[in-house]
């Protein structure tokens, strides 16, 4: 798998704007701030086309409140 400096997020609340992301470091997760909160995605194995080229996948695994 190349090293890719953006990834693909996968899954996720509906209305999540941003679909193509600064990519994690190696075996950490996305996470993504929306509605007050924080969406996680984690590595998948998977690739994806895009016109940005082929980037890799994350998938959505949780969501965080943040803390007040």
């Amino acid at each position: 798998m190349a090293t890719a400096d953006k990834c693909v997020l996968q899954g996720g609340p509906e209305g999540l704007p941003e679909h193509i992301v600064p990519a994690a470091e190696p075996g950490e997760e996305v996470k993504v701030p929306f509605r007050g909160g924080y969406e996680h995605f984690k590595a998948t194995s998977r690739q994806w086309d895009t016109a940005e080229g082929r980037l890799p996948v994350y998938e959505w695994v949780a969501r965080t409140e943040v803390a007040e």
